[in-house]
């Protein structure tokens, strides 16, 4: 017999009623196994596989069936469905296996158990992931383009970040932009990376421009990333292009002139 069945088979038990629910539904209730504690608590680091156990009490006259499920944290159960007899508690081991990749801090989650009448109960579930918490974030492809400063923000730590950020562009004769640090609206996870673009609608019209972003974030994050940019006026732009085609038009038409008779056109 299977390790899981036979944990499953010892622990349904009769025993006395009186466990505390964290909640409960009509005739039976749920809690987490040995009374006295509102969740279920689990600490590890990436890869631990741990285990506890949540027991279903029936208060009723008849039997009832329950089946259990996991949100938010890998969770297994000795056995997803389970009878549980009339006036009788069962206690069932669970599994909650922290993945290999995950990052240092908590996790929430929950444990749902539903009957066959819809009716549902849950355990909630907090998994503390331990290991070093680093904070560190890059940004990365700055541009402007159409009036905005698009770029990606990148956490490469292992604790999720809130980024604050700053902006300041220089031209020609000096700043021409000058945001203070100020908290984004994001949440940048372990890993994630983000695409963001910053208005600008006051930018220069005709200038050379250096624009500099500034991230920081709690732990010590910091990086900064630049580029660079010209703003020319489309009048200004149309003008000077006929002109350096007229001018060339002018210097083939002078060519053309200054041939002598008989000579062959290259």
């Amino acid at each position: 017999m299977p390790y899981a069945v036979r944990l499953l088979s010892l622990a349904l038990s009769l025993l006395a009623l009186g466990a505390t629910p964290v909640s409960a539904a009509d005739g039976w209730s749920v809690a987490p196994s040995g009374g006295g504690r509102p969740t279920l608590y689990a600490e590890g680091g990436p890869g631990a596989v741990l285990t506890d156990a949540v027991s279903v009490t029936n208060r009723g006259s008849r039997a009832v069936t329950v089946r259990l499920t996991g949100g938010g944290i890998p969770v297994g159960f000795a056995g997803r469905e389970v009878r549980v007899p009339a006036r009788t508690r069962a206690d069932i081991p669970v599994t909650l296996t922290v993945p290999p990749d995950a990052a240092p801090g908590d996790r929430p989650g929950a444990i749902t158990v539903r009957d066959g009448d819809g009716r549902t109960a849950t355990v909630p579930l907090l998994l503390r992931i331990g290991g070093p918490r680093l904070s560190a974030l890059t940004v990365e492809h700055v541009a402007v383009r159409d009036g905005r400063i698009v770029y990606e923000l990148v956490n490469r730590g292992t604790t999720t970040l809130v980024p604050r950020l700053a902006v300041r562009a220089d031209g020609l004769l000096g700043p021409v932009l000058d945001r203070a640090p100020r908290t984004l609206d994001v949440e940048l996870p372990p890993g994630r990376r983000l695409r963001l673009t910053e208005p600008w609608p006051g930018r220069p019209a005709l200038d050379a421009v250096e624009v500099r972003l500034t991230v920081t974030a709690a732990g010590g994050a910091r990086d900064s990333a630049s580029a660079r940019a010209r703003f020319v006026p489309w009048p200004a732009a149309s003008a000077g292009a006929a002109g350096a085609a007229a001018a060339g038009a002018l210097v083939v038409v002078r060519r053309r002139r200054r041939r002598r008779p008989g000579e062959v056109a290259r």
